[in-house]
């Protein structure tokens, strides 16, 4: 049945929302809450698959859009799908490509079919449709699939968020049917999640939760938010709908990586969330600390010969000091994108397993106060 339990709840704060549990799924158990490293182009950049599994990652997010367009979901395909294709032995979440489509505004054209849209690449004219996002990641065998969905801007009027809505679900009902309809040919079974709309209205939050649980997917994504609105905005809509989210089911947050705003989101029982922003910001010389990040092409760090961060215990700051990896960032050396990449990764990892033993000790409220209080502090 397409609703079938895949969520296993651990444990529960004492005053918040916030859990703990795992999801099950075809390559291993997944513990949550879940930050999911993203890796576009099947490679998390500047990390190789051995050091997220030094990192202790169980998933990671690829990008349906990208690859459908290079190489190609059969070539995909023929390499035994994306684990055979990069060998990770870990998850793979992959998105519909939808938000890509939602950013090449000049270059697409919505309809109720599909998404008609030109390749940032070559040109070449493209129609992705709810089934056409289900075939390709049945080719790369993915273990959870994102239906194809419509993303509203924030301030847009609230006409253009309803017909977003309303493509939103009628596609979410195609995607299932298709999905079920399928997957019965494969040996392998990804698992659909639906992804609720709405944009900043109440409103048509509700009605968008309603019309996709209604369809019994075996996990829920919070779509829309993240996408430029003011932090307190985020907070009120992120928690308002995942009060309409059922708790035997995972939940899922777009878009989210930083630790402000992972911890919004814990708070309000979310189990997974992926962002670029830890590698991207990686790449540019932003480290993550337990006091807040740091830049470390400022020049304080030329002789600073401390850890990234002295209390994280990953091996780039047990091995390597600021005033190095300010050295190699303004050299330019490949090097510095590796050992900056893996540790704010692994960053996140410990803070995530930091948060999870919070809440399994029902204090998450006090750690959550204390934590930003450390990390605002910018010592």
């Amino acid at each position: 049945m397409a609703g079938t339990t895949i969520f296993t709840l651990l444990s529960k704060d004492a005053d918040t929302r916030a859990r703990t549990g795992y999801i099950d799924l075809p390559h291993g158990r997944v513990h949550t809450p879940v930050f999911m490293p993203v890796g576009t182009n099947a490679t998390v950049k500047a990390v190789s698959k051995d050091s997220l599994a030094q990192i202790g990652c169980e998933i990671i997010l690829a990008n349906t859009y990208h690859l459908y367009l290079r190489p190609g979901h059969e070539l995909i395909r023929e390499a035994g799908g994306l684990h055979g294709f990069t060998g990770w032995k870990g998850n793979f979440l992959t998105d519909s490509g939808g938000f890509q489509v939602f950013s090449l505004a000049p270059f697409r054209k919505i309809s109720d079919e599909g998404v008609r849209f030109q390749s940032h690449i070559d040109g070449s004219k493209h129609m992705l449709t709810p089934e056409l996002a289900v075939d390709i990641q049945t080719a790369f065998r993915s273990d959870i699939f994102m239906q194809l969905d419509v993303c509203s801007s924030f301030g847009v009027e609230r006409k253009e968020a309803m017909n977003a809505l309303l493509l939103t679900s009628a596609w979410a009902a195609r995607s299932k049917a298709h999905w079920e309809a399928t997957r019965q040919d494969h040996d392998f079974e990804g698992k659909l999640f639906g992804i609720v709309q709405g944009n900043f209205f109440e409103d048509l939050r509700m009605r968008s939760a309603e019309e996709i649980l209604k369809l019994d997917l075996p996990g829920v994504a919070i779509g829309g938010l993240s996408v430029g609105e003011p932090f307190d905005q985020f907070c009120h809509y992120l928690a308002f709908t995942a009060a309409l989210l059922p708790e035997h089911k995972p939940r899922y947050v777009m878009g989210i990586g930083t630790p402000e705003y992972i911890l919004e989101a814990v708070e309000q029982g979310i189990d997974m969330f992926d962002c670029v922003f830890p590698t991207r910001t990686a790449r540019n010389g932003l480290l993550f600390t337990s006091y807040g990040p740091i830049s470390i092409k400022q020049a304080q760090y030329t002789r600073d010969f401390s850890a990234p961060d002295p209390s994280c215990d990953c091996d780039v700051c047990k091995q390597y000091s600021r005033a190095y990896l300010r050295h190699l960032y303004k050299n330019n050396e490949i090097l510095f994108s590796m050992l900056a990449s893996y540790h704010n990764l692994a960053f996140l990892h410990e803070f995530l397993h930091k948060i999870r033993y919070s809440i399994e000790e029902r204090r998450f409220s006090a750690f959550k106060k204390d934590y930003l209080a450390q990390y605002r502090s910018k010592l």
